[in-house]
């Protein structure tokens, strides 16, 4: 077995390296890292070079140089939203030693005197700040790495548009070096100017009448836009329980409308993949507006309708069908890209779509039931049960 010929560390704002990390800059032929750790770093004979633009380039850089031996410097923890993940997606483990320090959130939350453990660490570091809206919820205590100084002013533009503008905000500028500086204020009455490089925190603070949204499915159905066309609260929360997401599991929304279920599986789940395919644009609009407004803008939307639709797409764990179902080869094309142990749910309101499932229930097993719902409503003077339409739901775990 070969020796480690690619060192990652971690280097805080003083310039410190992480244990074993000035050893291997000392032995390094070269060194990689932003112009600030180049700068920071201990001198050495090692060539060094700054980040290519564009920054995955230096990937195919990286691997022409394997027969040298190789440093890399990066701020803090380098596995905790750092490069080192990107860095494993394109070298194996035993290419890399990797040499992590502090990271932002262990120095912000003893700045802060917070339990780590307590706390909710985000990255929204060249990300959209509207994932924010999935971790709000009053008391919580929430850790950011941001992009830039601007960062913290559209932090506070949202958490006053969610009803959160009393939550206390404080900057934590250049953590652990020279400059360190602290900032607070709150997000309805943010106007401070900070440095570009700095961690977030957050005390969320909800204002009375605010209503949070929770991430276990069954938002309500005026959470979303929609056109009247959508699976209803009490049936997606039945819908999310038979299609299990988990953290990093993938969904196809074959038929996904405003985007109610995939939005939801977004939510419910950390680093879960969602895939709506949805003909109509008016459609796709609207469920890319509602996966803005409710903290899931990865959701991916596709033009496209199943079965072909679905030829490329990336494996999925599970499979929901709120539409199309009469169309002829849906299920058998879905069922054969399910992966062993996917989910496949499908949900039938026309008696022509019910016949589809109780034939495929017949044939490959799995659950089927059917839903109803009865809301309470005037009658007169009195109350009655009103019932809304029937769901048959189809459910199967691929052996």
């Amino acid at each position: 077995m070969t020796s480690p010929w690619l060192t990652l560390i971690g280097i805080g704002e003083d310039g410190v390296l992480a244990p074993g990390g000035r050893e291997a800059v000392a032995h390094a032929d070269i060194v990689f890292g932003g112009k600030r750790h180049l700068e920071l770093a201990c001198e050495t004979g090692a060539q060094k070079r700054a980040w290519p633009s564009p920054f995955s380039s230096v990937f195919e850089e990286l691997k022409g140089l394997s027969d040298q031996k190789v440093a890399v410097l990066a701020t803090g923890d380098p596995m905790w939203f750092g490069i080192g993940s990107s860095l494993l997606r394109h070298f194996a483990p035993e290419d890399m030693t990797i040499l992590p320090s502090l990271s932002a959130f262990q120095l912000a939350a003893s700045r802060m005197g917070w339990a780590l453990q307590d706390a909710e660490c985000l990255s929204v570091h060249g990300r959209s700040v509207n994932l924010l809206r999935t971790a709000l919820y009053p008391g919580a205590r929430l850790l950011l790495l941001t992009s830039n100084a601007t960062t913290p002013s559209d932090v506070a533009d949202l958490l006053a548009d969610e009803g959160y503008g009393k939550t206390c905000m404080t900057v934590l500028e250049h953590i652990g070096g020279d400059k360190e500086k602290r900032v607070s204020g709150t997000a309805e009455n943010w106007t401070h100017t900070v440095a570009d490089f700095h961690t977030l925190a957050l005390e969320i603070v909800a204002e009375p009448g605010t209503r949070f949204r929770p991430r276990t499915p069954g938002l309500a159905d005026d959470a979303f836009r929609h056109d009247g066309k959508m699976t209803k609260q009490d049936i997606r929360a039945v819908t999310l329980a038979e299609l299990k997401p988990h953290p990093g599991a993938v969904l196809w929304d074959v038929g996904a409308g405003c985007g109610s279920v995939a939005i939801e599986w977004l939510r419910s789940a950390n680093r879960t993949r969602a895939i709506g395919l949805e003909p109509h644009a008016a459609r796709r609009q609207l469920a890319a507006e509602n996966a803005m407004a409710l903290g899931v803008p990865h959701l991916e939307l596709i033009d496209a309708t199943a079965p072909d639709g679905l030829k490329g797409l990336i494996e999925p764990d599970a499979i929901f069908i709120g539409g199309g179902l009469t169309t002829p080869g849906i299920v058998n094309a879905c069922l054969d890209a399910l992966k062993p142990g996917g989910r496949l749910v499908a949900n039938a309101v026309t008696l022509e779509s019910e016949a589809i499932l109780l034939a495929t229930y017949k044939t490959h097993g799995g659950t089927l039931k059917k839903l109803s719902v009865h809301r309470a409503s005037a009658v007169g003077g009195l109350t009655g049960w009103r019932p809304s339409m029937p769901v048959t739901q189809w459910s199967f775990t691929k052996a």
